[in-house]
Parts: C-alpha cells; structure tokens; sequence
C-alpha cells in the first residue's frame, strides 16, 4: 500500500491487514507521486510507520519499500536514483530499526544487457543488504555472489550505482554507465556461468557439494588426500561448501531438494574419507545437539532436516525421535553434555509441550542453550510467552539453517557477553538487529532470533500458526452462548445410514487425482518460485518436479508404500447451546456431547460463530446429522520415510515423506466429496478442483485441534465412534494419530459453514 490514494485508503488497508493478521508493505509513494530522494523516502516511511503503530500494528510488521528507480537511462534526474534509495535504507533503518525494508532489486538495471543486469544487479544488492534492507524481490536465478565478477566489474558497478561521474567544467570525461554498457556488449547472462574444469581441487570439492554432484568426487578426494589430513578436507573445504549452500539457501537462491542432495554428497565424501581419519579424528566435531520431537508429536520431518543440516555442517547430533518425554531429553542431555537442546513440534499443543519442558527445566536448575522450532511455533509466541520463562538463552529457528546459525553462534561463544551484561539484548541474526529488553529475572539470560520472518508451510502449518496466536492471545471469553446469526432454516439432508463403515479397497489412482499440487510442490517439497520468474519456476516444475511426482508415485503403487483406508460414519444430532449432542441410533439417547468454544463478544471482526451453530438446535424438535471421517495411508509408509532416513537418501525421504503426508490430506478431500454425494448436494461443488481446495462446495470439516474445535481430546470421542482401530490407526496418549499419515475431521453439511478463528 501507500498514500498515492490518499490517507483514507491507506486506513483500510491497515484495517484490512489488522482484521486478517497480515502484515503490511508500504511504499514509498504519497499524493506527490513517488518520493526520489532519501529525504522524501524517509519522510513517508515516518508518516506511514506513525499511522500504523498508532493503528495497533508492531514495527516488525511493517515493511518499507524505498522503490528501485532505473539508473540505466541516461536521463539527469534518473542518475542518482540507486544513491538515494540505498542513503533511504539507511536512514529508515536508523530511525525505525523495528521495521523492515524491502526491494524490487532488478528495477535498477531496466533495458540494459541481460549480462549486465545479472552485474548490477547482483552489486546493487549487496549494497542495500550493508545498508540494512533485510529482504528482497529478485530473480534468483540472476543474482551472483560477488566473487564471480572481476574488481573491474564491480568497481564501475558501484561507480553506476553512486553516480561517481567525473567532470572537467561541463565535460564528463568519465561516465560509468557508458563505460558499463561497452563492457558487456555483445555478451549473454549464460557466459556468466564458471567452467569448473580449470579449477583448483579444493575448489572442485566445494562445487562437488554446491552443485550436488557425486560424478568425479572420488576422485577429487583421492587428489586432495595428497595434500591434506582427512579431518582437514571434511573441516576446511567440504564445510565450507555446505556453507555456500546455507547462504544459497538462506537466500532464495536454492531450493530445499537441491539442499539435500547437497548433504547426500557430503555424506558421501565423509564416509570415504572415514578409514583415512584415525579414531581421534573421526570423534571431532564442532559441538553436539541432543534433538527430539515433543511428547505427543508424531511429527519428525522438521526435525530430521534439523539433524542432517547439522550432521552435514560438523556437528554431531543425539536424534532421540518422536513422541520424547522431557525426562527422556533430560536424560540425554545429562550422559551427552551436548551444548544444547533442540525441540520441534507440528502441532499446536507441541509449542504448549515446550513452555512446559522449560519451566521444568528451569525447576531442576539447568539452563542449557534450547532452539525451539515446528510450523505451529511462531516468533511472537517465543518472544512473549517464552522468552520471560527461562533462564538460559532460547533461540527460535525458523527452519533447519537456522538452527545451523544458531549452533554456530554457540560454537563460536558469542552471545557469552550478551548474558553477563546488566541488561539482556534481543538480537535478529539475520541482519544484526538489536533491541533493549529488561532482564527477566537475576539470572540473565538471552533469546537469539534466528529469523525475523515466519514461514508457512502447507495447510496445515498455516492453520497451526494461527492457532499458536489464538493461544498465547485470548482475548475474551469463549464460553458465552449469545448465538450468531447463522441461519437455523435450512435443509437437513438424509443420511444414507446411521453408525460407521470400513472402507479398505480404496484406489490410490483416485486419491493421485486429488492432490494438492501447490501444498506437496511448494509446502511438502519446498520448491518455492521464490524470487525466480514465473517462467524459471515453470521450468523448474515441469522438467524437474513433476517427472519426480509421477516416478515417486508410481514406485508408491509398485511397492504397495500407501495403503489408504477410511472409516466414516453419520450420526443423529441436535446443538444446545455450544455443545453438539449426538444420539444413540434411536435418536432418543444421548450418546456423547462435544462442546466447543465461540468466538468472544470483543473478537475484531468475530460474528459469535460456533460450530453449533450449524446444526439445529434442541428446542427446535428437528435431528440434524452429523457426518465424521478418519482416513490413513498406513503404517508402510511411516515405515518407508524412515528407511530412507536412516540410510541417508535425503532427497528420496523429503519427496516421499511429502507425499505420503499430502496423499492424507487427498484422501480426506476425496472422502468429503463422497460424503456430500451421499448427503445429496455434491452437485454444489465447483467443477474445477483447485476450487474445492479453497472450499468450493457445501459446508466444511474441521480437525480437531484447529481454532474452530481446538480440543484435542476430543479425539477419544471421535474414536468412540468410529472405532478406527478397524484400519490399523491409534491415538496416543497424547491423543495424536499413528501412523502420521492419518487425519480425522467433523463434517458439517450447513451451506454457511466456512473456516474461522476464536480469540
């Protein structure tokens, strides 16, 4: 947004983002037109950061976009244009340090050479990154680190960008843009690409790890071991690679498989290069990390890119599994004495499990270094809940290259000052980013945020980290009955029958068919467009992914990986008040009740909604019906993503496990499709299936768990029902589902019934 429109739409639109819980961009602009100077630039970032902050908003929600303006026109007014913008990032980031800045880098470099563009480009971004922009829109595939170009390159680069002209009187007699575009006539982006051959064999190592390739690497290691110990090639040259990669993907510059055939090949070097260590050399490492998913959680792929990120980096990591007790993690911290402590979680409970583990942590007196992470756990929620809380230093890591930064933070002792000083320090590694913040308690301690911005990983992790919000922030009562206004004159449909089914021959081939492809290619798999075109990613989809979906699915079948099953069932109901009563087949008994929360009186932007609310009431003499389901892939295909962990197919287990995940959640979309043709309105639903995604059909299904029914526990209800023992599938203690690859739902057939939030 910005004031181009005035003030008045830029009001809504904070109204807007307020409502949703966005966050917003404002440019540069005002009723003027576009600000061209540092002094315009930062005059509206202040009048828009004031309004917004006023308007409820926290700075770190708050991104400022300066505007890159061309420099490769030649006109007078355009030729300090980047000068400008970076002397902006400068000052905003100075006097509002809270805030954010963010660029469309590539607009500097409009109608020059592509080969020039990928120079300027590249430099001008380097530029604004040490003036303080923490995050940029670029083509990745166009960005090059700045060791790929020559001193003459960059030296007419940054004389373009800072418009370092020389003049005799009114001649220029240097004129770096003229100068700039000679220098790349006649060249292509692709001859910016290094040719590896006539590199050194340390060199040919490192591109052996960035590029992912095992063609050659023997043989480079048997070069290098003629030179070097062994510990040596693994510290100096391979780690040094997997740093490159880090930064590649820290970036946007690589995406999470490429990542992992990354560590695939480091693996790889290290287990030739083994018999060459001797014993001693063989046990160094850079320090030791005792790893584990909470108690509860059956989720373990957050945690095993954790573990083989950091395996691949040289640390060593004590991988303690799912479901972890904190009296297990305890225990392997005590006959380890690892340097710290890593939990992850999925679930929404899980970030409960955490603050729980560290007030017990806190009560036995140890204080060891935590990094906490999972798709439900979110940097406000570290800050404000967990932060005051315990009294050793917490790092919140986004994902597995954070919990690498933080590690190396430790490891290079330099947050040691940072606990000793009188008042602690909150700092965004990222940037280096610092804020005061009071000390908590006599003992000082520390949280490192590994990373400023949260990452929303396929369905399911949008919804936990709204429901993570929702439980750190209450804000009102959820038990008041004042009903919404939710139509109670609608027709209750005719259920096929009453009680539940097993449905065991269920074709994989149809449930293929319902996949999500922009949750399991970019959510799963991690292939983000990014900051690439439309066209690369495209590309990247089409020659890469996709021939990886038909093969990885096609083994699924050979193999008989996924077995899907369902149980479903309907069941005779009526609502009283935010309870939902489900009868006995006769109609007459009461079998169990659920009762669920509704939104407060003081919700922003709340309407009462209640789940009960969409079925009808007691008093009105009617029975509605209600259906649930419970569909799995199988026990196989835990089993399997586990097999490929352990023998360090890193990719192989990313796409697999992704998959399995996400065939579930088909499963489920195609089982509530039947349900609506058994009810007898499927013929509401919208034709094309990425609608129904978006919920393009009658009614809707809820897990619990989530903000509508939050209430795990009543899982066992559900249970109680339909007794999904019958397809191999249990609930924990924690009552979570086994295998992983299980989900459960209440489906409600009311036409009203749409997904909403309770604060």
């Amino acid at each position: 947004t910005n004031y181009e429109d005035g003030e008045e739409r830029y009001l809504k639109v904070l109204e807007l983002a307020k409502e949703y819980g966005a966050a917003v961009v404002v440019g540069t602009i005002d009723e003027e037109g576009m600000a061209r100077t540092a002094e315009g630039k930062l005059k509206i970032a202040h009048r828009a950061y004031k309004q917004a902050v006023e308007f409820g908003f926290e700075g770190h929600d708050i991104f400022f976009d300066p505007l890159a303006l061309p420099i490769s026109t030649g006109i007078e007014e355009d030729r300090r244009n980047a000068a400008e913008t970076i002397e902006s990032i400068k000052q905003i980031n100075r006097e509002m340090p809270e805030a954010n800045i963010i660029l469309g880098v590539s607009n500097v470099s409009f109608g020059l050479n592509p080969a020039a563009r990928v120079v300027l480009n590249s430099i001008f971004l380097h530029e604004c990154v040490e003036a303080g922009m923490n995050s940029a829109i670029v083509n990745a595939s166009k960005i090059l680190p700045l060791n790929r170009f020559n001193e003459h390159e960059i030296e007419v680069a940054s004389d373009l960008i800072y418009d370092r002209r020389k003049f005799e009187g009114d001649v220029c007699t240097y004129d770096p843009l003229g100068e700039f575009t000679t220098m790349f006539q006649g060249k292509t982006a692709q001859s910016m690409k290094v040719d590896v051959s006539n590199l050194s064999t340390e060199e040919k190592l490192k591109h052996h790890i960035i590029d992912g390739e095992k063609i050659g690497l023997e043989d480079n290691l048997k070069l290098a071991l003629e030179k070097y110990p062994a510990l040596d090639i693994v510290n100096n040259i391979l780690l040094d690679g997997m740093k490159v990669v880090g930064d590649l993907f820290g970036s946007g510059q690589m995406q999470l498989p490429f990542v992992l055939q990354s560590a695939e090949v480091m693996k790889t070097a290290v287990k030739f290069l083994e018999p060459f260590m001797d014993k001693v050399e063989g046990e160094s490492n850079k320090g030791v990390m005792v790893l584990a998913t909470v108690k509860g959680d059956v989720h373990d792929i957050g945690k095993n890119l954790v573990d083989i990120i950091l395996t691949n980096n040289g640390y060593k990591v004590v991988n303690l599994g799912i479901k972890q007790p904190v009296d297990d993690i305890l225990k392997a911290f005590e006959e380890t004495k690892c340097d710290a402590i890593g939990m992850s979680g999925l679930l929404v409970k899980s970030t409960l499990v955490m603050r729980d583990n560290l007030e017990i942590m806190n009560e036995r007196g140890i204080n060891v270094p935590v990094v906490l992470g999972g798709a439900a756990l979110n940097r406000r929620y570290v800050d404000d809940e967990l932060v005051p809380l315990y009294n050793g230093k917490l790092f919140y890591a986004r994902d597995a290259f954070d919990g690498l930064h933080a590690m190396d933070l430790l490891a290079a002792g330099e947050l040691k000052s940072e606990v000793q000083s009188p008042k602690s320090k909150v700092a965004v590694a990222g940037n280096g980013v610092a804020k005061d913040q009071k000390p908590k308690s006599d003992d000082q301690s520390t949280i490192q945020t590994v990373e400023d911005a949260e990452d929303l990983v396929g369905e399911d992790a949008k919804l936990g980290k709204q429901a993570a919000r929702v439980k750190s922030r209450v804000s009102g009562n959820t038990t008041h009955t004042t009903k919404s206004d939710v139509s109670p004159n609608v027709e209750i449909p005719n259920s096929p029958f009453y009680g539940s089914k097993v449905v065991e021959d269920v074709d994989l081939d149809e449930v293929f068919s319902f996949i999500n492809e922009t949750a399991l290619f970019k959510g799963q798999w991690q292939y983000k467009q990014g900051k690439s075109s439309k066209e690369d990613y495209a590309k990247l989809l089409e020659k890469t992914v996709r021939p990886k979906f038909a093969e990885i699915k096609e083994k699924a079948k050979k193999e008989k990986l996924l077995t899907p099953k369902v149980v479903y069932g309907y069941f005779p109901c009526q609502s009283e008040g935010n309870d939902l009563i489900i009868y006995e087949n006769d109609k007459q008994i009461e079998k169990l009740r659920f009762s669920f929360p509704r939104q407060p009186l003081e919700q922003r932007g709340g309407k009462n909604l209640c789940l009960a609310d969409y079925f009808a009431a007691k008093e009105s003499g009617k029975i509605d019906v209600v259906p649930f389901h419970l569909v799995t892939m199988g026990r196989r295909a835990s089993e399997y993503a586990a097999e490929l962990f352990q023998s360090h197919q890193y990719t192989d287990y990313l796409l697999f496990h992704g998959l399995s995940v996400e065939s579930a959640e088909a499963l489920a979309e195609m089982w509530h499709k039947r349900i609506r043709s058994e009810l007898g309105f499927a013929q509401n639903d919208a034709t094309e299936l990425a609608k129904l995604f978006h919920q393009g059909y009658q009614g809707s299904r809820y897990s619990f768990g989530y903000p509508a029914c939050p209430n795990l526990e009543d899982q066992t209800k559900l249970f109680e029902l339909l007794q999904p023992e019958r397809i191999d599938v249990e609930l924990s203690e924690e009552f979570q589902l086994h295998p992983e690859q299980s989900t459960s739902a209440i489906i409600i057939h009311h036409p009203e019934a749409k997904y909403f939030n309770v604060e």
